[in-house]
């Protein structure tokens, strides 16, 4: 009886495991395999098939730099071209001027360097400043045109001053019943909003509007909201043509291919460069003059630590701080990607310093307001600085909603 018994047991055992193969292998037959194919994000550039047509038969002037790429497709192949190359090139489409913002056509000069005038050498196009006289296009330069082009590649920081390049040729183009086409980009600080919102009594060049340092939005986004909260003068609207991205939102992860700017070097610079740029301010150096701009910080007086560097003049820092001073700082390159503005730099380098004389006139202007700089002298700490900001950075985040063309 117990090797009956014992047959019998093994007997259901088979039974359950033949069950059992033939469950999971009629799931495997049924169930769908899905893999996931990455999207190819489009700039607004790369979608030709949007606004050529707008363009045909129209004098144009173009507000670009050397970020001002477009993607064509050729058969197995992807080419790229400068955007006024490639419009130059285009029947029917007259490109009459090129503007150039701060650091000039090609990206070339020092912040805040004056940019001149000139004639691009490739297409003999006149270039026009708007980082020189004027920093608004007059209505002389926008005689004969008919649609203006913004193509730059922003990084999200309300002191990064594209965005206000922008304001202006809106407002001009505004002016003169113009009407303006942007070609969106993906902002790299998209994917978080942050830092006191300007108040206005502190308006300059490097803020221009209400809005966070770090605001969390595309320059296309940026252009709806200059539009809908009337902040052009007298209220005025411009003709506003935003050409989307295609597959991309806020938390997009993105490369640029191309420096924006002489010292934003990589993406870890463009990521530290919403934090550090506070040191433009202040008596420290935030790494122009080597090879590691807004990737590290130091100054000749800060306690001594196993990182060190001599700025010296190179691209982008004819004029170095502490040049040619052995300056003790960290090294940044190695931190965790930034989701937040990080204060813990600048509050630590103000202990460390002559408190007298660390901040200079400027700092206001990027903090957008005079508290920034009282609070770090009173002692605060990073936490109870970021409480002081969370009722009106919570008021932004309503009035961005009303522009956002991403999730």
């Amino acid at each position: 009886m117990k090797t009956y018994f014992n047959y019998f047991i093994l007997f259901l055992a088979c039974i359950s495991f033949q069950f059992s193969s033939c469950a999971q292998q009629q799931k495997s037959t049924t169930e769908k395999v899905t893999t996931t194919i990455p999207l190819l994000l489009k700039t607004g550039a790369d979608r030709t098939n949007l606004y050529l047509s707008k363009l045909k038969g129209k004098n144009i002037a173009i507000l670009a730099n050397q970020t001002s790429i477009v993607n064509i497709p050729q058969q197995n192949k992807v080419e790229s071209h400068h955007l006024v190359d490639y419009l130059h090139n285009n029947k029917g489409i007259n490109v009459q001027k090129v503007f150039a913002p701060e650091h000039g056509f090609r990206g070339k000069a020092d912040a805040g360097e004056t940019v001149i005038d000139g004639i691009d050498t490739k297409t003999q196009l006149p270039i026009i400043s708007l980082y020189g006289k004027n920093k608004k296009p007059s209505q002389a330069q926008l005689k004969n045109i008919d649609v203006v082009i913004f193509d730059i590649q922003d990084v999200g920081a309300r002191f990064y001053t594209y965005i206000s390049s922008l304001h202006y040729v809106m407002e001009a183009c505004a002016e003169a019943n113009i009407p303006v086409i942007v070609l969106d980009r993906p902002n790299p600080n998209a994917h978080y909003i942050d830092g006191p919102v300007l108040n206005m009594t502190h308006k300059s060049f490097v803020g221009m509007h209400p809005v966070p340092v770090v605001y969390g939005m595309t320059i296309g986004e940026y252009g709806q909201m200059i539009n809908g909260e009337n902040w052009l003068k007298n209220n005025l609207k411009c003709d506003l043509t935003v050409i989307p991205l295609k597959n991309y939102t806020h938390n997009t992860a993105y490369h640029l291919p191309i420096k924006p700017s002489p010292n934003l070097p990589n993406a870890i610079s463009i990521n530290l460069y919403p934090s550090l740029c506070f040191f433009e301010g202040t008596t420290v150096s935030a790494g122009r003059g080597t090879n590691k701009q807004f990737q590290i910080y130091g100054a000749p007086y800060l306690n001594k630590t196993s990182f060190s560097f001599t700025p010296q003049p190179n691209e982008g820092a004819k004029y170095p701080k502490h040049k040619a001073q052995l300056c003790y700082g960290e090294n940044l390159q190695k931190n965790d990607k930034l989701s937040a503005l990080n204060l813990s730099w600048l509050i630590k380098s103000y202990q460390e310093s002559s408190k007298k004389t660390f901040f200079n006139t400027f700092f206001t202007k990027l903090a957008g307001t005079k508290k920034l700089q009282l609070q770090i002298e009173q002692g605060l700490s990073e936490k109870e600085i970021k409480k002081s900001w969370e009722k009106d950075l919570s008021e932004f985040k309503k009035i961005r909603a009303n522009y956002l063309l991403y999730k």
